[in-house]
């Protein structure tokens, strides 16, 4: 059973920075594709940035130039760090593997149980 624990959210004043932290536990063979997710109230969830096994990256247009994902294949965890960060990023985010438990088996997604970020005065 592969569980994914969030951590680092919390208040953060518009234009200030967080750095949000992703760790696995359970036996994990591979991990294809890490990545965060965030929702917001009243909102469908939707995609922040991902992240290759190859070490290639993919950014929702909205924070571009802002955030950015980085991944330790060693320790099977990933980051977004997160900077200028404005009212409209709260939302609670979510990190996720797509990632394979042992060889033979197939791919799927897990999820985090989700980190609240609050941007506000």
């Amino acid at each position: 059973q592969v569980q994914l624990v969030e951590s680092g959210g919390g208040l953060v004043q518009p234009g200030g920075s967080l750095r949000l932290s992703c760790a696995a536990s359970g036996s994990i063979f591979s991990i294809s594709r890490m990545g965060w997710y965030r929702q917001a109230p009243g909102k469908q969830r939707e995609l922040v940035a991902v992240i290759s096994n190859g070490g290639s990256t993919n950014y929702a247009d909205s924070v571009k130039g802002r955030f950015t994902i980085s991944r330790d294949n060693a320790k099977n965890t990933v980051a977004l760090q997160m900077n200028s960060l404005k009212p409209e990023d709260t939302a609670v985010y979510y990190c996720n593997y797509y990632a394979r438990v042992a060889l033979g088996r197939g791919e799927y997604d897990y999820w985090g149980q989700g980190t609240q970020v609050t941007v506000s005065s």
